[in-house]
């Protein structure tokens, strides 16, 4: 109760200063929900009309900008859902900018002392008081340790951890009424969507996971001449304090810097693209945030990111999927991209799979040969999102960070030569990467891992479908008296969709079966 109403009271505000800057006009549409589109028009009599010849995806950038660092990073994670808030105002909200003011120096000073447990003056023999960059959660400063190595030092925000906290709550609740209320959005997973918001915020508020992405990506791509990760200074890292190299060299979007370092920007293209493709299939384990300000090019050409804050993984078996998927795409085999869907279960079984392949064509022709330039990523992603409107198909969490980051890289790809399509780059990789993991020797492996597995188990399976059995023979399944309250419970509360009980129970008796 005290929860809801804490939220209710913070959600008014929040919704009074989205009003004043025009950003619910959108809600007013809205034909599932009546009562708040008619709501949504309401308050947007009290809207400021400055911002009225704003489009309304910078309508709402600005209104995420005015409420804060939760919003803010919200409204970046938000952007990579066209399928929400249309192709326009996810462009309009990639464009956030994570950009705040700085905090006193002092202060900063203070946080470096107090969780190092000594002067700064033992710990750097220079500090810059400026800080080169201050986003919602951090800020850097440029420092020279006692040993003499030029550092940057990131140092979070103070209490930066209650205000993320309070606000995960107020974005959590929300989902869970847009899910309880509107069933008709229940496909695109919103709690969900803001569980993996909610961890990737608490992962980078804790700065040595930070740098043990860091140090893992760099360990990953040891051997690669192309792309270097900086060392991490493990000495001077703790919870709210990270330490690393300071990486000297270009913006990879400065050509006019790269042209001057003699470097050629499709060879960077190129370079990028692979590390990129190494990350996703080789690792499963990707930077996930990979703009322009985060990705440098130094003296020797090697392509160096930074901000190791959000990362991304991927199971093996989604990467399986994701490869079978491209290979599919590169090669115009639409039939194989329709089947591999249908096998990872993105699509249900009870639609077509001919309707499918004809849909995944009309995606993937425009892509094949074509130059970057020629090709509407922005007019492509919105007909994907139809599709997977058409199809039913469920929104997949574990796959945004991985789509946000494609669409950032392709930037950079356009930038770099937008003459070049930089997925079909690295074609020859994936090519062996796909023999290697996914040909026919890989198959027989594969099939020969899963054989010893099932052997290894087959006595624990005999054993347990021996008991259940028994149970079953001598006086069938007995309930606990609470169960049959609790299953009582639900079903009043579910009549009309009473099939979650039964696919729970037959989970749980799969689980006792073969578990």
């Amino acid at each position: 109760m005290w929860r809801a109403l804490r939220n209710l009271i913070r959600l008014c505000g929040s919704a009074w200063i989205l009003a004043r800057h025009g950003a619910l006009a959108p809600l007013a549409n809205i034909p599932q929900a009546p009562a708040l589109a008619l709501a949504a028009r309401f308050v947007l009599l009290f809207r400021d009309r400055r911002y009225d010849r704003l489009r309304p995806g910078e309508r709402l950038a600005a209104a995420l900008s005015a409420l804060g660092p939760s919003f803010i990073k919200f409204g970046q994670s938000l952007a990579t859902r066209s399928d929400l808030i249309g192709e326009e105002q996810a462009h309009d909200l990639s464009q956030l900018q994570d950009r705040l003011k700085p905090f006193p120096v002092a202060v900063a000073k203070q946080t470096l002392e107090e969780e190092l447990g000594r002067p700064i003056d033992e710990v750097f023999s220079s500090f810059d008081e400026k800080p080169v960059a201050a986003a919602s959660i951090a800020q850097v400063h440029f420092a020279v340790t006692i040993e003499g190595e030029e550092v940057a030092v990131k140092i979070l925000r103070p209490d930066i951890e209650k205000r993320f906290a309070r606000d995960l709550d107020l974005f959590h609740w929300i989902a869970e009424l847009l899910e309880q209320h509107w069933p008709w959005i229940r496909r695109l997973k919103p709690v969900e969507v803001i569980d993996l918001f909610a961890d990737t915020v608490v992962m980078e508020m804790d700065l040595r996971m930070e740098a043990a992405a860091a140090s893992e990506l760099a360990e990953n791509f040891a051997d690669d001449p192309g792309f270097r990760v900086p060392g991490v200074d493990w000495t001077r890292t703790t919870a709210r304090v990270m330490t690393v190299e300071r990486v000297r060299g270009a913006r990879i979007d400065d050509l006019e810097a790269l042209q001057e370092m003699r470097l050629d920007p499709t060879e960077i293209l190129r370079q990028a693209a692979t590390a990129f493709f190494n990350q996703v299939f080789r690792d499963g384990f990707f930077h996930a945030d990979m703009h322009p300000g985060n990705a440098f090019v130094d003296a020797e050409g090697r392509v160096v990111p930074v901000d190791f804050g959000i990362m991304g993984r991927l199971d093996q078996k989604t990467r399986y999927f994701l490869a079978d998927m491209l290979t599919g795409f590169l090669t115009g085999d639409y039939r194989k991209v329709a089947e591999v869907h249908f096998r990872a279960g993105y699509v249900p079984a009870h639609k077509s799979i001919d309707a499918f392949t004809q849909a995944c064509r009309s995606i993937g022709e425009p892509l094949l040969g074509r130059p970057l330039h020629e090709i509407s990523v922005a007019r492509l992603l919105a007909q994907l999102f139809r599709i997977t409107e058409q199809f039913e198909m469920e929104t997949q969490p574990q796959l945004l960070l991985l789509q946000k980051t494609m669409v950032v890289a392709e930037g950079v790809g356009r930038t770099l030569n937008p003459d070049v399509n930089m997925w079909e780059l690295p074609r020859p990789m994936i090519q062996d990467w796909m023999l290697e993991h996914r040909g026919p020797q890989a198959r027989v492996r594969e099939a020969a891992s899963h054989a010893m597995a099932l052997a290894e188990r087959l006595p624990q399976m005999v054993e347990t479908a021996d008991r259940v059995m028994g149970s079953l023979t001598e006086g069938g399944v007995k309930l606990h008296p609470e169960t049959v309250a609790r299953f009582a419970e639900e079903s009043a509360k579910r009549r009309r969709s009473f099939w979650p009980v039964w696919l729970a129970l037959a989970i749980a008796v799969a689980a006792l079966l073969f578990g």
